[in-house]
């Protein structure tokens, strides 16, 4: 079956590959393909779609780009034991042949996270700013932990602005968001706005709190994540 999507793309890269003996070469590519069978384990078949590429593999996971963070995280852990990844993470769009495997999918989503890999020293992660913005709308404030690693020029002399992880990071974003939240709440009970909670009922004061003042309601979720 022909056709197109747009989904979040998971490069997982042999760092040097083609330098390695074919001896070698075949034991990291069974020891990846155990990475790839544990890591994808909890995603949903239907959700996923595992295709082979000559130095790695391409894991493209449809509409979930915090999922394909995890599991970005998750198969880097690998490198401890001895398998040198590196993974690259792009958002964009496929075309689908009606083929089996690799040769079935093809397009600049997959491209793409393959060059950022490429970029990527192990055991790594970058990600396209694509991947970052598209993280940044199914799931806010996740996107905090892509910091700006640089810009990049691959082999088809295109530029990438990529992000790598920091946890740092995400702990900066949290903490200004808890302090955004306590000043909030500090003005609240300056403006007397505790006595209205209480007379009127929590939740049609959040519901009215949230239609002449959205922000709030987008800043309290952040807070909560």
């Amino acid at each position: 079956m022909a056709g197109s999507l747009v989904a979040s793309v998971v490069f997982l890269k042999i760092a040097e590959f083609a330098r390695r003996p074919a001896s070698e070469q075949a034991r990291m590519r069974a020891q990846l393909e155990a990475v790839v069978a544990v890591v994808t384990a909890e995603i949903a078949p239907a959700s996923r779609i595992v295709l082979e590429a000559a130095d790695g593999a391409a894991i493209v996971l449809i509409g979930e780009p915090a999922a394909a963070l995890r599991l970005a995280q998750r198969a880097l852990t690998a490198s401890a034991a001895g398998v040198p990844l590196t993974a690259g993470l792009n958002h964009g769009a496929l075309q689908l042949s009606g083929r089996k495997g690799a040769e079935g999918m093809t397009g600049d989503g997959i491209a793409v996270a393959a060059n950022i890999a490429e970029f990527a020293a192990s055991p790594r992660l970058l990600a396209s700013r694509a991947f970052r913005d598209a993280l940044a709308h199914a799931a806010p404030g996740h996107e905090a932990a892509l910091a700006p690693a640089g810009t990049f020029t691959d082999a088809g002399l295109r530029t990438h602005d990529v992000f790598g992880f920091e946890e740092k990071a995400l702990g900066r974003r949290r903490r200004r968001y808890a302090a955004a939240s306590a000043l909030v709440f500090i003005a609240f009970i300056g403006s007397g706005l505790a006595w209205r909670v209480a007379h009127e009922g929590s939740a049609s004061f959040v519901r009215a709190l949230n239609a002449k003042y959205p922000y709030v309601m987008e800043l309290v979720q952040r807070v909560r994540y």
